[in-house]
């Protein structure tokens, strides 16, 4: 196991964590071919840290194969390797060295059928040091951006359980935890205590959370699918063979949404740095309008999925804006002229039970055909009848609506029209719709879509794939340099586009 198994996220699948720790294979799968460029944005960083030298001036060879990198990749990471150098300058007091093989915890369960296996090995990813006799270890966490919250107590107590007990080397006398930014240097303590306060820690967060990860059985399909050696096997991924109409598979499983399908038309190397997760530029991701959308549909999602359905109506609260946003006056009134005209139209009124609605719900599909993880995130499912709707919401600042094709402005319809048609949600397909919303200044907007015209089903295979089409084939993700570049959340790591700095 890894301590890595112990955070949630999007890309962790708690099932495939248990699976993995148990050691089990799948029979069927076979062997894929890779991705040519790196795909794990951390490597590269990780690897340029290992060639460094260490005490003494001795350089060790890099023990991590290297793929070509992405440009963008490579300027993220010698960034990166700024910023660390910044966050933890030389300091002969400390005499912190880099180990040479990284803490491995081992528990034997002698006589004893324990369930998964009588032995247990739990180890941790991260810059592992120690002081020159071993008494002080310390564990640097590297992410991109310290977040607003800590990683979960049961991760921090796994982790001080593999410094504290982890072999080689004789155990410590203290342990530390620390989480790093690559972006901008900043540094938090998650974890400063004796080996004895790490194990008390472990005890008290640990022992359960780790029993709980061995016996999940809860799948969770995502973007991870991708890369899960389970996939081919999982009793959850619903298969979708010929769903984007593409009749030949790429070179490897990838993952795609029409977010990502959007971010490669207007630029390949945007949609491959945001697949790295490189640090976008706040002024362009937290613009006041996008954010002022954002938080319109987490408000709206409060209200919709807060126990019995109850149909929203034109008082809306001064305070109407959620929690984690911050929005000028300007956005915050406009917000709420948008919230009272969404009243009208509000799909809670054809709602009757809770169990009836899913707010925002992840709608994933393996295509078997193009060999693609397709991820989709409805705003709002909702059944009326039984047929289940599909209801997608955009907020518009100006009342002249756009000439371009419905289907071809927002992609994510046309996506939609595809698997209902397929009947792939369940209930009376017969009657299954797709609902647009749009809220402007003066009133709210809907249009529906009946995903069995043969015309819009049409229209709608084309739309996606353009959309999938070559970036199925792509294995470079080369910029394509235009307008786009001016506002482009990734531009820093760019050598094509415009130095947009990244707030900090």
């Amino acid at each position: 196991m890894s301590v890595g198994m112990f955070k949630a996220g999007d890309f962790r699948c708690p099932a495939a964590d248990a699976l993995k720790a148990r050691g089990y294979e799948p029979v069927l799968g076979g062997h894929r071919r890779r991705e040519r460029l790196e795909q794990f944005a951390f490597g590269p960083f990780m690897a340029a840290c290992d060639a460094r030298p260490r005490a003494g001036g001795e350089l060790t060879e890099n023990p991590r194969p290297s793929k070509p990198m992405h440009d963008g990749l490579r300027r993220w990471t010698a960034h990166a390797m700024e910023s660390y150098a910044a966050a933890f300058p030389e300091d002969p007091d400390l005499s912190l060295s880099d180990v040479e093989t990284p803490w491995r915890y081992s528990h034997l369960a002698a006589g004893t059928r324990t369930p998964g296996g009588d032995e247990y090995h739990l180890t941790v990813w991260g810059r592992c040091l120690q002081s020159r006799e071993g008494a002080v270890r310390e564990l640097r966490l590297p992410v991109n951006r310290l977040g607003r919250q800590p990683p979960p107590e049961s991760f921090i107590a796994a982790a001080a359980l593999v410094l504290a007990e982890g072999a080689p080397g004789p155990r410590p006398e203290r342990v530390r935890i620390i989480e790093f930014a690559l972006l901008d240097a900043k540094v938090r303590v998650l974890f400063d205590g004796t080996r004895e306060e790490a194990l008390a820690t472990y005890r008290n967060h640990g022992r359960a959370a780790l029993t709980a990860l061995l016996d999940s059985q809860e799948y969770r399909p995502g973007a991870g699918c991708a890369d899960c050696m389970y996939a081919s096997v999982c009793p959850v991924l619903r298969r979708a063979p010929g769903l984007l109409g593409i009749d030949e598979p790429g070179r490897t499983r990838r993952w795609w949404s029409v977010t990502n399908g959007r971010n490669y038309q207007v630029c390949p190397a945007r949609d491959q740095m945001r697949r790295l997760h490189l640090p976008t530029a706040d002024e362009v991701e937290h613009a006041p309008a996008v954010d002022r959308g954002r938080a319109l549909h987490a408000y709206l999602a409060e209200r919709h999925g807060s126990g019995s359905p109850r149909p929203c109506t034109v008082k809306v609260p001064e305070q109407w804006v959620p929690e984690g946003f911050e929005l000028p006056e300007a956005e915050r009134a406009l917000g709420a002229q948008l919230l009272r005209g969404h009243a009208a139209i509000c799909p809670m009124r054809l709602v009757r039970d809770a169990a009836d609605v899913r707010n925002e719900p992840r709608v994933v599909r393996h295509d078997t055909m193009a060999e693609v993880v397709v991820v989709a995130r409805p705003d709002l499912l909702y059944r009326d009848g039984g047929a289940w709707v599909w209801r997608e919401m955009k907020t518009a600042a100006r009342d002249k609506p756009s000439d371009r094709p419905l289907l071809e402005q927002y992609p994510q319809l046309a996506l939609a029209v595809l698997l209902l048609a397929r009947g792939d949600l369940g209930g009376t397909p017969g009657r299954a719709r797709i609902e647009f919303e749009v809220l402007r200044p003066g009133g709210a907007d809907i249009e529906i879509l009946d995903p069995f015209v043969p015309e819009v089903r049409t229209a709608a295979g084309r739309v996606v794939h353009v959309l999938v089409g070559r970036w199925l084939r792509d294995e470079n993700y080369a910029p394509r340099p235009g307008r786009a570049c001016d506002r482009c959340e990734t531009a820093r790591w760019c050598a094509s586009g415009p130095t947009l700095q990244v707030a900090r």
